[in-house]
Formats: structure tokens, sequence, C-alpha cells
């Protein structure tokens, strides 16, 4: 039986979340298997658009993002492929970035407006330990932006492209900002 790991989602004044999480260096290690289902039972739970390890208390270089349909929190954003993705390398394609909006596990309950890479090439091996290699745009390469900065220590408000882009989802909704999410 699968028992449900739903883990605690450090939340932004954590220290942890600020530092920069060290390589997977044995993808054999009996650890990551679990770590990697914790992931996505949490990212599950929480209707997150993705999760990475050292949001979780992991300091590892873990992503997990994307799912089977659109995601409830973006509900306009086109779907992406459940991916998980270990030691990424990420390099920005062309000089256009896209102005969007983003909310965070780690800072609930608020979104702030993002200026990221529009087009995106990543690297990296998933679960098995088998190559990544995929050009991505628009929702898939912030989203994996996003993810990819935890790894680092940053949290989406320290790339905020004005900060009075920033505040309370419902506030944000009835200023008609951002779209309202159902439910």
């Amino acid at each position: 039986m699968d028992l449900m790991a739903i883990r605690s989602v450090l939340r932004l004044g954590d220290p942890r979340l600020r530092q920069a999480a060290l390589p997977v260096d044995d993808l054999g290690d009996p650890r990551l298997a679990p770590l990697i289902v914790d992931l996505q039972h949490t990212m599950d739970a929480h209707k997150g658009a993705g999760l990475a390890a050292p949001q979780i208390g992991v300091p590892l270089r873990v992503v997990l993002f994307g799912g089977n349909g659109p995601n409830p929190r973006y509900p306009d954003a086109p779907a992406i492929p459940r991916t998980v993705l270990i030691n990424p390398v990420l390099t920005p394609l062309g000089y256009e970035r896209d102005g969007g909006w983003e909310g965070c596990l780690s800072v609930p309950g608020l979104r702030g407006r993002v200026a990221r890479w529009r087009r995106l090439h990543y690297t990296g091996v998933d679960a098995d330990g088998q190559p990544i290699d995929r050009t991505v745009e628009g929702f898939h390469a912030r989203v994996v932006q996003h993810e990819c900065d935890h790894l680092d220590g940053v949290l989406f408000p320290d790339r905020l492209s004005d900060p009075a882009a920033f505040g309370f989802i419902p506030e944000l909704e009835a200023a008609g900002l951002i779209p309202a999410v159902p439910g």
C-alpha cells in the first residue's frame, strides 16, 4: 500500500529556503526515490504547478513540475508534462522576457508579476537517470525557471518586475489583475 507522504512546505522567512542546494551525486541513493514520491504527493496536495526539494527542507538539486492537465491554480495556462528534473541546467534562448503573475507554495496567498525568459533550453536527468533535453517557451519556461530558482535560494518576490505588482490573491482578483481561481 502506497502511503501518502505530504510534507510541510517551508515558508518565506525560513533560512533553509535561501541556501543553495547540492547536486545529486548518486542517482542510486536510496533516499532519492522516497524524496520524489514526497515531492509528488506534497505538490498534488497543495495543487502546485511545481515543487523543489529545498521547499520541503531537502537541500538537493531536484525539482518536480507539471501534471496530467491544467493546474487549478493557473486555470488559463497550458498543461505541462509531469517532470522530475535532477541537476538541471538552464540556458535562456534569445533576449525576450515575458512578464507574468506567479505564486509559490512557499509564499502562500500572494502573487507577483515577474519577468522571465520567454524561451529556454534545459537539461538534467529524470528519476531513472535518463537524460532530459528540452526547449520550451511560455508558461512551461516560466515554471522551470521558478522551480530552479529555489535551488539557488531565490524566491519569486526577489524577481518582482515592479514591487507594486505584488499582493494578496483576493485583492489582485478583485482588481482584475489576475483571473479568479475557481473553487
